[in-house]
């Protein structure tokens, strides 16, 4: 199998749901959400793409990292490169309906063990689902993290504590699915939160606790002093408020206010092994990527969501000799360009 071929496939499989384009930048899709699409003109999640991308690369290639180390360690779980697969769930909803909720989750985190980092489970507008999510990574020892969609705080902390007995290493709350159409449509009671309200849910768990969503240095700030472990710098795939900036034009605010009292996740527009390293020059610890894994499992299942992990390692790794970074630790904004 090589990625062409699971390319082909997730076409057919996803069944217009997403158009596996040769560039996924959301122009095809604008405004399809439910789908796999962007709210309204669909520009936040086009943005993602276009913000990302508008940052070049300095090349450089007198120096000694001939072999980069592209490890990291996340939560105390070390890992093959500085990728998490996010939380993406309803295949019926959003996917094409073609396979069930329990396949595609199993070959998400299969393919992401495989390719030794790992997933993130994620909740939606039907409950069943993040039961399935929990009991098949629980098949899988725990080895990933759950993020629950921001509730009611009873029924947040009630969702974590299933986490907890699934065997998840952290756990979190994507609070940027305030307002998401496909829970509004199911009448689930979702929003925004105080500091006091996140403060009970961090008080709620040892987890470490993640909050996704953020979008300014500002709330970073808040995130931060209501004792959050990390960030993810966020607007939801673009999927929640139309006209947002992409999040790579953020994230260096957002790095400059908290980088070293939190851990900052970066996702949105990430595609390559490149991307990857942008974010991270940018002010990222690590990114998460959502719809190529989407893709990848749909056309290739486990196999496919493998092979995919294997691209943006062999990408990753690639860039960073030509970038002179000896390990993850070492990409910073020099190798970015600036005009």
């Amino acid at each position: 199998m090589n990625y062409d071929d699971v390319l082909k496939k997730a076409r057919e499989n996803l069944r217009g749901s997403c158009r596996v384009c040769p560039v996924c930048n959301g122009y095809a899709c604008a405004g399809e959400v439910p789908g796999m699409g962007g709210k309204g003109t669909g520009d936040s999640f086009k943005e993602n793409f276009n913000a990302l991308n508008r940052y070049k690369l300095n090349m450089r290639v007198i120096h000694d990292a001939k072999n980069p180390d592209t490890s990291v360690e996340l939560f105390g779980k070390k890992m093959d490169i500085p990728v998490l697969a996010a939380p993406v769930s309803g295949t019926t909803l959003n996917m094409g309906g073609k396979f069930t909720e329990e396949e595609y989750i199993s070959w998400i985190i299969g393919g992401c063990l495989d390719g030794g980092i790992y997933p993130i489970v994620g909740d939606t507008a039907v409950d069943s689902f993040l039961i399935t999510n929990l009991q098949k990574l629980k098949e899988y020892g725990g080895r990933g993290i759950a993020v629950i969609k921001p509730w009611e705080n009873e029924n947040v902390i009630g969702k974590i504590k299933i986490a907890e007995k699934a065997g998840v290493f952290a756990v979190g709350m994507d609070i940027d699915a305030a307002g998401l159409i496909t829970l509004a449509i199911h009448g689930k009671p979702v929003g925004p939160k105080t500091i006091d309200e996140i403060e009970e849910i961090v008080k709620s768990t040892e987890l470490p606790f993640i909050l996704k969503g953020i979008m300014t240095a500002d709330e970073a700030e808040l995130a931060v002093r209501a004792g959050v472990s990390a960030i993810v710098v966020s607007n939801h795939g673009g999927r929640v408020l139309d006209q947002t900036p992409g999040v790579a034009d953020v994230l260096p605010d957002i790095a400059k206010a908290v980088k070293g009292r939190v851990t900052i996740l970066a996702d949105g527009g990430i595609r390559s092994g490149v991307d990857v390293l942008k974010m991270l020059a940018l002010g990222a610890d690590a990114v998460l990527i959502g719809r190529p894994f989407v893709t990848a499992s749909f056309g290739g299942q486990r196999d496919g969501v493998k092979l995919y992990v294997e691209n943006l390692k062999s990408e990753l790794k690639s860039a960073m000799v030509l970038t002179g970074c000896k390990s993850v630790k070492d990409i910073d904004s020099r190798i970015l360009y600036n005009r």
